[in-house]
């Protein structure tokens, strides 16, 4: 199976966090599944980090690296067909960040593993 982290079930993971559901828990242990985290991810946890809603143990870029490479997740960059992809969404989350993972998610064909309903109004597949 190959799927694209929400952000929160990437930090989630790595935290250990009681809400990640046993599903995504499994997916993301399951080493065949081949598993993405968007550079989205990425500006959106550095963005979080420096407005300090979000407090992470070193470094953001060592520690998320670093966790990427432990749990064999693969980033997925941003390609100017997903940015415009963006355009073509409709208006049911207004999230800059989430725009874009559903509108890789669409053009990749990946599922998105996130809690969030907002994204399951889109036509996407949606895992929790």
């Amino acid at each position: 199976m190959r799927a694209l982290l929400d952000t929160h079930a990437f930090l989630w993971w790595i935290t250990n966090d009681p809400r990640l559901s046993k599903k995504v828990r499994e997916i993301i242990s399951d080493g065949e599944n081949e598993l993405f985290l968007s550079v989205v991810s990425g500006w959106e946890m550095a963005i979080k980090a420096g407005l300090e809603r979000l407090q992470l143990p070193s470094n953001l870029e060592h520690f998320i690296l670093e966790q990427m490479a432990l749990n064999a997740i693969e980033s997925l960059p941003v390609q100017m067909s997903h940015a415009l992809h963006v355009y073509k969404l409709p208006a049911h989350h207004r999230d800059p960040f989430d725009r874009m993972l559903i509108a890789q998610a669409q053009l990749q064909n990946l599922p998105i593993l996130t809690v969030d309903p907002q994204i399951a109004r889109y036509s996407v597949k949606v895992i929790w």
